[in-house]
């Protein structure tokens, strides 16, 4: 269990040992006025240019498992500057302002509550959308201070609303660099537990800075960074876990596809081979860790069917007291249906994703 006990058989840290009391000297503000403005085309030498190999190779692959929906999402993909980007709120630093300049902007409101069934309560998880690419400033990590949003790929959220999570409940994080859907965990409920898990030590530290730049001190004893390798918190903490995330390591098709050169292009394929051993090793672990009627969110970056729902069908193989339920609040949000998840392709006009989830549930 990832409690302070647990200090001597893990590396286990207290997420916000650095962080100051939320005050008015705290909160992140912008010392110049705001400004947003649409994004230009790049064009020449500073437009980002894609990796050849990585790009036949999707284009092999996705042409046979997306058909025509790939030429759409091809373009989309080669063209970054008119990906979108969500602003998630952050409801312990003072957002009221930002919130008057992005209605004023034409950003509106990504979940929208009047929607929501009545099961559902409302959640304070803000995340505000505009239907054109924008530059959108990004605010500095101070030490000491709260900072008002968190930008995101807005399909990134979907995970974190099928886990649903509720206060008190005890959530794992078993992927948890660089930060943001903790972050969004945190906006959207107060679990007795968030522990955040990242075996890399870097990676780890770039975890830390963001909990702190965004959670209060009087969630210190609710939020802790572990170290565990992932693969093997299912048999320390075996059936510990209310809601268990697992957003993998996968193959990034937004990054790899603008790999920086044709060696690192050509190690990145190489390395996609490997990933779903480890991806099927990280779900069951995360499996083994939920209590029974607990749930898990196994989610990717990638279109790929092989780190998808080929994974997501080989691990239950192996749980037959775990299935496949899907959230109702996200199932509107899939390009892509399959009984085991959905897959947000990134399409003109709706830019975000990749975005693979599949929700599972353990039975009673």
């Amino acid at each position: 269990m990832c409690t302070y006990k647990l200090n001597v058989r893990f590396q286990v840290f207290t997420a916000h040992r650095h962080i100051r009391q939320k005050d008015e000297s705290n909160v992140h503000r912008f010392s110049q006025p705001f400004s947003i403005e649409k994004k230009q085309l790049n064009t020449g030498k500073s437009r980002r240019q894609p990796c050849p190999a990585v790009l036949d190779h999707f284009d092999q692959q996705y042409s046979e498992e997306l058909g025509d929906l790939w030429a759409s999402a091809r373009a989309v993909l080669l063209d970054p500057p008119s990906w979108q980007y969500g602003v998630m709120l952050n409801r312990f630093s003072s957002v009221t302002d930002i919130t008057q300049i992005l209605q004023s902007q034409g950003f509106s409101s990504l979940l929208p509550q009047t929607d929501r069934p009545p099961k559902f309560p409302p959640s304070s998880l803000q995340c505000y959308v505009h239907p054109h690419p924008l530059r959108f400033p990004s605010q500095a990590h101070r030490p000491g201070q709260l900072k008002q949003y968190y930008l995101l790929n807005a399909a990134s959220l979907l995970p974190v609303l099928a886990l649903q999570v509720r206060d008190g409940d005890k959530v794992l994080d078993l992927c948890s660099a660089p930060g943001g859907k903790a972050v969004a965990i945190m906006q959207s409920a107060t679990p007795a537990l968030l522990c955040c898990n990242e075996p890399d030590p870097h990676r780890r530290d770039w975890l830390a800075k963001t909990l702190e730049s965004f959670l209060p001190s009087s969630l210190c004893s609710r939020v802790m960074v572990s170290a565990q390798d992932g693969r093997f918190v299912g048999q320390s903490e075996a059936g510990f876990y209310d809601k268990v995330l697992v957003d993998a390591p996968c193959s990034n098709d937004r990054s790899w596809l603008h790999s920086s050169d044709k060696l690192r292009g050509q190690q990145r394929l190489e390395d996609r081979a490997r990933l779903p051993e480890l991806q099927t090793q990280l779900l069951r672990s995360a499996i083994s860790a939920v209590r029974p009627g607990g749930v898990v969110v196994y989610s990717t970056c990638t279109l790929s069917s092989l780190e998808n729902c080929a994974v997501v069908e080989a691990v239950l193989k192996d749980f037959p007291d775990a299935e496949p339920s899907l959230h109702p609040l996200i199932g509107s949000a899939s390009t892509f249906h399959h009984k085991l998840g959905i897959l947000v392709v990134p399409q003109p006009g709706r830019t975000w994703g990749p975005m693979f989830l599949s929700r599972i549930r353990k039975k009673r």
